[in-house]
């Protein structure tokens, strides 16, 4: 479907123009570089066998080099809010796949404070005409708040339907979280600019305060709303961003649990409503006597065991991606599949499935059936030997890059330019293409538009130092097939790599 520009005028700004916008541009492009070359080899170095103190010291400089990039983001963000009109591309946006990606993008920061993050979509919530950049955004920006100020217990992301017409369904996204909440006094300051609940909060937590004022101005664009309030049944805070979108036109999202009856053992309330959520949307039932059972290993009795098995059920254990290692002895232990939190709902009604026909074959003849395939985020060098030109010419973030595809078993080669990685995809084919966007000489989107004319159908995943939504726009007019931005979060590249790469027809070097 073609997609729909709409502009929406900003709040009172000061002038806008072509200068102003590629000053800004620059200025991402500029600050972000170095930043993402710190923060990246910060990283790698933490992978690296160091003690106590150099391991304290490292994790200390990323730390403080991430809320400076936070810094920059909220600052340019803000600016270009302010500098005149906001584009909106109207196109489909499917609402899980949005969700889903920002839950688990934000999966590793929240798992590392010892938080649960989980998400659900309502089966009455359709997908939507957006611009799902900007929608990416606000939730990145409320979900990634939540996680920042919860000390205990988790965040969760949830779409609900909040009335309109099948036309035009008003849909809310809410934020729940198990932290200090907002006091009534500050909700209304936390969305104005360098707003904090409290003055102590900018120097504890770090940031500037604008991350909820650029929201506020989005949703406002949105023709939307966005609130926070004491979160039901507490502690903690409900952020919620209502507004009303186009229905997407299309079939729905599929009912594979119909005649399918669930059960929820977890002592998180979060994990236990999305799991539930995500069952019902897939056409099941909950009941507490179901005859499969989600088990979280978070309910285990004791720190170092597991979960028990309940009786006469057949069990899927619930694990975080760094509880890997545990899932030969839940196996061992009579359980009959596992599930990665956040959960994706597409895997919960397939290893309900599963374990659902291997009750019902152990009363038939014949071998069982094949179990489902290992989640993508647990199968440790599933891409090796797989092709990759890098296309990187600063030198620091073609290291960083190299050595995080290396680690997954990539076979890497680089270029440093668009004019060098036309030469080489001349010589030879390659599974995938990262591509930076901005180059001396030829750039990325002049390089890929070039591959594409002469007929190069080669997946090409944009990397960039800026954080904008028109150069996810601009990538993908070149013929690029997805944009990453630096600094590369291993997740995001492991997920690109699944995307884009497939290993029944593995590229071979060209003759």
């Amino acid at each position: 479907m073609p997609r729909r520009r709409t502009e929406q005028p900003a709040l009172p700004t000061a002038p806008t123009g072509s200068a102003e916008q590629q000053f800004l541009r620059l200025m991402s492009h500029e600050m972000r570089t170095p930043l993402n070359g710190v923060i990246g080899m910060l990283g790698l170095l933490q992978r690296t066998k160091l003690d106590g103190a150099q391991r304290a010291y490292a994790e200390a400089a990323r730390t403080s080099a991430e809320h400076l990039l936070g810094l920059v983001n909220d600052l340019l963000d803000y600016a270009r809010l302010e500098a005149g009109k906001l584009e909106f591309d109207a196109a489909p946006v499917d609402l899980e796949a949005l969700v889903r990606s920002v839950a688990e993008l934000l999966s590793p920061r929240a798992h590392e404070r010892g938080l649960e993050i989980a998400w659900s979509v309502a089966a009455d919530a359709p997908n939507i005409l957006a611009d799902e950049s900007r929608l990416r955004q606000v939730l990145f920006n409320l979900a990634g708040n939540a996680v920042k100020f919860t000390a205990n217990g988790g965040v969760r992301i949830a779409v609900e339907r909040a009335g309109g017409s099948d036309e035009t369904p008003r849909l809310a996204f809410i934020i729940d979280d198990t932290g200090p909440g907002v006091p009534a006094e500050a909700r209304e300051r936390i969305f104005e600019e360098f707003g904090h609940v409290d003055a102590s909060d900018a120097a504890r937590f770090g940031g500037a305060g604008l991350g909820l004022a650029v929201v506020r101005k989005l949703a406002a664009a949105m023709d939307g709303t966005v609130t926070v309030a004491d979160r039901p049944g507490g502690p903690g805070a409900r952020f919620r961003f209502e507004a009303a979108f186009e229905a997407a036109p299309g079939v729905g999202r599929g009912c594979p649990l119909v005649d399918q009856s669930v059960a929820v053992i977890s002592p998180d309330p979060f994990i236990r409503q999305s799991a539930e959520a995500q069952i019902i949307a897939s056409g099941g039932t909950i009941a507490p006597d179901a005859p499969v059972v989600l088990v979280d290993h978070a309910a285990r009795e004791s720190l170092h065991g597991l979960a028990a098995r309940p009786a006469d059920s057949r069990a899927v254990v619930l694990l975080k991606p760094s509880e890997r290692d545990l899932i030969a002895r839940y196996r061992s232990a009579g359980f009959n599949g596992y599930l990665i939190k956040p959960l994706r709902r597409a895997s919960v009604a397939e290893r309900v499935l599963a374990a659902s026909g291997a009750q019902a074959a152990a009363l038939r003849p014949g071998p069982p059936p094949a179990p489902p395939a290992d989640d993508d985020r647990v199968v440790p060098g599933r891409f090796a030997g797989t092709r990759v030109l890098l296309v990187e010419d600063n030198p620091v973030g073609a290291l960083l890059a190299a050595t995080l595809l290396k680690r997954e078993g990539c076979a890497v080669e680089t270029a440093a330019s668009g004019d060098e990685a036309l030469a080489a995809m001349k010589r030879a084919r390659y599974d995938l293409v990262f591509m930076d966007m901005r180059m001396p000489g030829m750039d990325g989107p002049t390089a890929s538009r070039q591959l594409r004319a002469r007929g190069d159908r080669t997946p090409i995943v944009a990397l960039t130092a800026n954080a904008f939504a028109e150069d996810r726009k601009t990538c993908l007019e070149a013929g690029m097939d997805d944009h990453l931005v630096k600094p590369l979060e291993l997740e995001a590249m492991r997920a690109a790599l699944s995307r884009w790469t497939n290993r029944e027809v593995r590229a071979k070097v060209a003759v």
